[in-house]
């Protein structure tokens, strides 16, 4: 079954009930209302026409800066590149700064399944957004593909998405009494605290961190540049 063919067969089965279906890049992508995810999941494991009986991957993404980039290309000039020049994004504010949602069209966070047919020999991209912002919250697969396990919990701990009816939604990455989600778009590059060794207690401890924030790309004089005399030169910034 090739993916225009497998398109429809979706169509077919689910009508209304997906919100998208698309083909791009030789892949199907489908969303779904979290509501729907069980039953959804359900069918796209059992219907002999679909059988995906493997789940291969679970991930997280959060869509609060989607669009938005530091590397500026849209224009050459006799300076150069202007990434990493502005903090434009969230990975590099402040520990307190304000945080500024430049995506308010769609939900912040979703969860992303990719998922397998061995015995048809397809595979099918299945995408859920998160109703509530500040509580992301989805239902967990675990019962459908028991593989899914330590996928969830990663979601979990990195972008904060709760699995709800899962057996065991534990931190699995990072360390004990983490605080925030570090792949959340608004948790700083360089984290809240850092761990160091201290002589006096005789053990690791914790501490805010120590170190500014700094960028640490250089900056690329383009050969393209009408005019350009130092043309190829590349240049670092301490900006």
């Amino acid at each position: 079954m090739n993916v225009q063919a497998l398109s429809e067969a979706l169509d077919k089965t689910f009508g209304g009930t997906l919100q998208l279906n698309r083909v791009a890049h030789g892949e199907v992508t489908i969303e779904v209302a979290p509501g729907d995810v069980i039953s959804v999941c359900e069918t796209l494991r059992d219907d002999p026409a679909l059988n995906f009986e493997q789940l291969i991957d679970l991930c997280g993404v959060d869509y609060s800066e989607y669009g938005t980039a530091e590397w500026d290309t849209e224009n050459v000039s006799s300076t150069g590149f202007s990434r990493a020049v502005e903090a434009r994004t969230g990975a590099r504010l402040h520990f307190g700064d304000e945080h500024e949602d430049t995506s308010a069209d769609r939900p912040r966070f979703a969860a992303v399944y990719h998922l397998m047919s061995v015995s048809n020999n397809h595979r099918l991209r299945l995408r859920v957004y998160c109703e509530n912002d500040d509580v992301p919250v989805v239902p967990s697969v675990i019962d459908i593909w028991p593989s899914v396990n330590w996928f969830e919990r990663e979601a979990f701990d990195l972008f904060g998405i709760i699995f709800e009816g899962h057996p065991d939604l534990r931190r699995i990455l990072t360390d004990y009494g983490f605080v925030g989600h570090p792949f959340r778009k608004d948790f700083p590059l360089i984290g809240h605290v850092e761990m160091i060794y201290d002589e006096e207690q005789k053990r690791v401890v914790y501490q805010p961190v120590s170190i500014e924030p700094r960028v640490l790309v250089p900056r690329v004089i383009r050969d393209e540049c009408p005019g350009d005399t130092n043309a190829g030169e590349v240049e670092s910034s301490d900006a």
